[in-house]
């Protein structure tokens, strides 16, 4: 029975999200404004961070959480309407991942100020790493995939990264997060670095000095 509820479910919002789909590509947006769209509801997330203090705290983080889930619409939708309109480019990837990067750093943006009003310096540092080796997941894994053609290990990716936010901010427990998120970053870029000296090592994957960014 539960089965057949969740598979129902399932279809019930592939078909709502295929009607947004269409109802967007009838409408000729740009997909790009759509991504964009992504990160201006991801910053209004980041002020909500920054705004809470002691008194407002739960509050004001579980609405953050609820805006980042939202957010998570305009990641959906926008590579199916480039795709529904025949949209799809190379500047729209390379848009896409871009911001991205301003979309996740502004939530850890928000936390830095949430934890710097608060007169907490060590939260204040963590969250400046977090958001540093964030981007540094991404880094090493395009930086990677200029040199040996795919990177795709280790776990502490973008969805795993947003899903722990959202928890951490539903359930206002963001201290432990950050520390998860900060530990299981600095894996991953280690071990796409150990990963990218390892095929790199080989004669047809090897790059000259002057290669180097």
């Amino acid at each position: 029975m539960s089965a057949s509820w969740t598979s129902a479910f399932g279809r019930a919002c592939g078909v709502l999200l295929d009607t947004i789909v269409r109802w967007l590509a009838l409408s000729r947006i740009n997909p790009n404004v759509l991504t964009f769209m992504g990160l201006v509801v991801n910053t209004w997330a980041a002020v909500l961070f920054g705004s809470a203090h002691a008194g407002n705290q739960r509050r004001l983080f579980f609405y953050a959480g609820l805006v980042i889930i939202f957010s998570g619409f305009f990641d959906l939708v926008d590579g199916q309407v480039a795709r529904a309109t025949n949209r799809v480019t190379r500047f729209g990837a390379f848009f896409d991942s871009v911001v991205d990067r301003y979309s996740d750093a502004s939530q850890f943006l928000g936390l830095l100020v949430f934890y710097a009003r608060g007169d907490r310096f060590f939260y204040v540092v963590l969250s400046a790493f977090v958001m540093i080796s964030a981007i540094m997941v991404s880094y090493t894994r395009a930086r990677a995939e200029s040199l040996i053609g795919s990177c795709r290990v280790g776990f502490m990716e973008r969805p795993e990264r947003l899903v722990l936010v959202i928890i951490g901010a539903l359930f206002n427990r963001m201290a432990p997060v950050l520390w998860l998120i900060a530990v299981l970053s600095t894996i991953t870029v280690i071990h796409r670095m150990r990963y990218t000296w390892t095929r790199t090592q080989t004669p047809a994957n090897s790059v000259t000095p002057g290669q180097a960014a």
